[in-house]
């Protein structure tokens, strides 16, 4: 029905309920038995009750409503229109010396208005449902794993748009004190347990875990037991990235950071807010994975001015307009500058004069660099030297490298250059005003280049999936998580330190592929082969976060440690050395890694089989600082 029928018949509607309220106002009065002079009385003030009605119901745009949810929101919009309509009536009644009714009449007017005209609305509603319900049999019928705050949003989403062709049939919680109550019309009919039976009993198509903040481990059990039934599983978003509206709209299959997922890190804002708000700040490497997201996060902590590095257009384009679809109250200051072209950087600090810097540019992938380790001394180490000595000269404030735990007893020359990188920082620490840091982590899921999306690929043309080692294991973190501990150990750094964060437990990688495998709905070894194809060059079967030598020690986050273990000897003249290899000019692959092999003698060149397994860090380790 077109919108403008719709509203001469609610409007026609109307009239007719607004003088059958003052008839039966009238009835209840006068118990059913009228006076005439009261009825001439009723019948002169027709035309001015009616218009009075219409008028506010239309300025107040109750015809502009969709009836189709009407809601406590659209009751009192009728309770205001009646409320105005009946003071303006009596008002113009006295002023104007017209006929009058009993006082009483009045009030029953608006009573009887209020009730007459909400239940026609509601009850066209409960009559569209109603019919949609028994005629419409193209639904599928929906599982809600989860009954507290945001089941019972999705419960109302459902319900609200039939279109969606989704029914809540059913609901489970681990909540004995939720069981067999009703939510919105929808039963809590058990635990988790009950999942693979209420599929096969009330013929399940769908299952939706509206549980956004429970852990990982949470969720691989809830998959592990809906895998069991052919019904589709999908979920909420997690909490760094849930919203409150348009749940539907942010249903998604689950991925391996559902299974991942850990407790929600515990930001302190107001240390944050500190050192970040007001400040010009800088970050390299501004459109990677890493960088692009301490873009996001540090444009919410308010700085004066964000300056972006990136050496690649379409990285630093991309995370320029994203930006720029926020509210315009931070400067954007998109660079395209190669960290290894001192002078250019020059300029950059020059211009903008930077307070912050955090430094996420590198090259990062281990194949890749033991084929060209050339390029990971000239980009992670002197790119990270240019950074730090020009952050020295222009006075910045505080300076944040983004280590990795590859740098640990390095086996590879990307890890070597990462731990160069650090020794870098860390000795010109030794003499600079600016306090330098370097924060250490592991892999972060969904980062351009990593194990999950190679796995995804595929899983996507079939398989096989390749995995290097039946025993590789690896410390996994995800981008947003790591990003607000890299900006909360900026705020903990007092200069010289290298902050670890806490990575969890290691997941074997073979565990990764088959979990990926099973998400997609296939069988591991079965209808998607996983072939092993040995340990890469440069590689280990377990990453380390700390080296022997090093006292980790807690900081008043739970989530991050701290090194603050002086330099060695063997590094003090480290800068010297590679000014001087610089000067020197162009160098094989040889001089290379000679040269890797002399500044770090923890250094062991190929690949590292059978070592020990890293201790996990915990809240226990040696000291307190803060």
């Amino acid at each position: 029905m077109k919108p403008i029928y719709r509203q001469i018949i609610l409007i026609v509607l109307d009239a007719v309920l607004v003088n059958l309220a003052v008839y039966i106002s009238l009835l209840f009065r006068f118990e059913a038995h009228i006076p005439d002079n009261y009825v001439d009385t009723y019948i002169s003030l027709i035309p001015l009750i009616t218009g009075v009605f219409l008028a506010f119901f239309y300025a107040l745009k109750i015809y502009n409503r969709i009836w189709v949810y009407a809601s406590l929101d659209e009751m009192l919009a009728i309770v205001r229109a009646a409320s105005l309509s009946v003071v303006v009536i009596v008002t113009v009644i006295y002023l104007f010396k017209l006929p009058y009714l009993p006082r009483s009449i009045y009030f029953g007017m608006w009573f009887f208005t209020n009730a007459l005209i909400g239940t026609a609305r509601v009850s066209w509603r409960l009559l569209r449902e109603t019919m949609k319900h028994h005629w419409d049999t193209n639904y599928r019928n929906v599982l809600i794993v989860g009954a507290g705050d945001a089941g019972a949003m999705l419960v109302r989403e459902l319900q609200n748009n039939p279109g969606l062709g989704l029914k809540a049939v059913a609901i489970v919680d681990d909540d004995p004190s939720k069981h067999k109550a009703i939510l919105f019309g929808v039963p809590v009919l058990g635990s988790r347990k009950r999942i693979p039976h209420l599929v096969s009993d009330l013929e399940i198509s769908e299952i939706i875990i509206a549980m956004p903040s429970v852990t990982g481990a949470t969720v691989r059990e809830i998959v592990d037991i809906c895998k069991q039934t052919p019904a589709r599983v999908r979920i909420l978003p997690g909490v760094y990235a849930s919203v409150c509206q348009n749940l539907v709209r942010n249903l998604r299959d689950v991925q391996m950071e559902d299974l991942l997922r850990r407790e929600p890190v515990d930001t302190n804002i107001e240390d944050i807010a500190g050192y970040i708000k007001g400040k010009s700040v800088l970050v390299t490497g501004a459109g990677g994975s890493i960088g692009s997201e301490l873009c996001r996060q540090l444009y919410n902590l308010s700085p004066a001015n964000l300056i972006l590095v990136d050496n690649c257009e379409n990285n630093l384009f991309d995370i320029e307009q994203e930006l720029l679809r926020y509210l315009d109250t931070v400067p954007i200051q998109p660079q395209l500058v190669d960290i290894r072209e001192r002078d250019k950087l020059n300029r950059c600090f020059n211009q903008y004069r930077p307070q912050v810097v955090f430094h996420a540019a590198a090259y990062k992938h281990v194949p890749m660099m033991e084929r060209h380790p050339d390029e990971a001394i000239s980009n992670n180490v002197i790119g990270t030297r240019n950074m730090a000595e020009l952050s020295d000269r222009y006075g910045v404030e505080t300076f944040i490298l983004v280590s990795t735990d590859k740098a640990v007893n390095p086996t590879s020359v990307m890890g070597a250059s990462k731990r160069l990188a650090e020794l870098v920082v860390k000795n010109i620490s030794r003499t600079s005003k600016t306090c330098f840091a370097a924060v250490r982590f592991g892999n972060v899921l969904g980062s351009r280049g990593s194990v999950v999306p190679t796995f995804i690929k595929q899983i996507e043309s079939g398989g096989p999936v390749t995995v290097t080692h039946p025993d590789m294991q690896r410390y996994f973190m995800t981008i947003p998580e790591a990003v607000q501990l890299i900006i909360q150990a900026g705020a903990l750094a007092q200069g010289g330190e290298i902050f670890v964060l806490d990575m969890g437990e290691m997941i074997k990688i073979d565990d990764l592929a088959r979990d990926l495998i099973r998400l997609a709905g296939y069988e591991p070894d079965k209808d998607i082969k996983i072939v092993y194809t040995g340990i890469r060059p440069g590689e280990k079967l377990y990453e380390e976060l700390f080296t022997d030598y090093e006292n980790m020690t807690a900081t008043k986050h739970e989530r991050i440690f701290i090194s603050k273990k002086e330099m060695d000897d063997a590094y003090l003249n480290i800068n010297k050395t590679i000014i001087t290899f610089v000067k020197t000019g162009l160098h094989n692959r040889a001089e290379v890694l000679e040269l890797i092999i002399k500044l770090l003698p923890e250094y062991q060149q190929g690949e590292k089989q059978g070592q020990k397994m890293p201790e996990r860090l915990t809240g226990t380790a040696t000291g307190s600082a803060g």
